[in-house]
């Protein structure tokens, strides 16, 4: 009894060995899951992110540098169908700081995120865009009177546009190559505005 016993044991090991070995070669090999955002927030923040970027090559306030952090809140909940909810952006939050003592800003918006080809790329590569605006410490009012090493802002508040393309390392880290402009679209004097280059990590909760 306990001989027989003992084959079925080895019997079972070895089956479960080579199954795997077996599916793949019948090409039935799992795939690993595609992220997904949860259906329901787990609460209302719903990703947190932190980078840096280079303040403005080629402008007044050029050679500085940023580090710059942002609140993503969860989507509120428009419509009951998903095709029309994909519509609906997070509200946005968020500020940058110049450590060579140029133009800082603190902003708020909406974020739109879209998946780029989500079938080939099982949903890890994405784009995203920002409209919102920013008040910031930069010069404002006319051209003559803006300090040396500063850029002519005009005014603030400014209207902020952003976009990102970025990319899922794991159900929660992403990474994002970004862009950033502030300018006042000519609704007051000295429109140089500010556009900034540079990365984030986030962290999706």
């Amino acid at each position: 009894m306990i001989a027989r016993f003992q084959r079925l044991l080895i019997g079972a090991a070895t089956l479960a060995a080579i199954s795997p070995v077996a599916a793949a070669d019948l090409g039935y090999a799992p795939r690993p899951a595609a992220y997904a955002p949860p259906a329901q927030p787990l609460s209302i923040v719903s990703e947190v992110r932190i980078g840096g970027s280079v303040q403005d090559p080629g402008s007044a306030e050029r050679n500085t540098e940023n580090v710059n952090g942002e609140i993503l809140f969860a989507k509120p909940r428009v419509s009951l169908d998903p095709f029309w909810q994909a519509f609906v952006p997070r509200p946005t939050v968020g500020g940058s700081y110049n450590f060579g003592g140029k133009t800082s800003y603190a902003y708020l918006g909406a974020t739109w995120t879209v998946e780029l080809f989500p079938q080939t790329f099982r949903n890890t590569v994405f784009l995203e865009g920002f409209f919102g605006a920013g008040a910031h410490n930069g010069a404002t009012g006319q051209k003559a009177d803006t300090p040396f090493g500063f850029n002519a802002l005009g005014c603030s508040p400014l209207f902020r546009e952003a976009a990102a393309l970025g990319f899922r390392i794991t159900e929660h880290w992403s990474i994002m190559a970004t862009v950033e402009h502030m300018s006042n679209a000519g609704l007051c004097a000295n429109n140089r505005g500010l556009t900034n280059f540079g990365g984030k990590l986030g962290y999706t909760f």
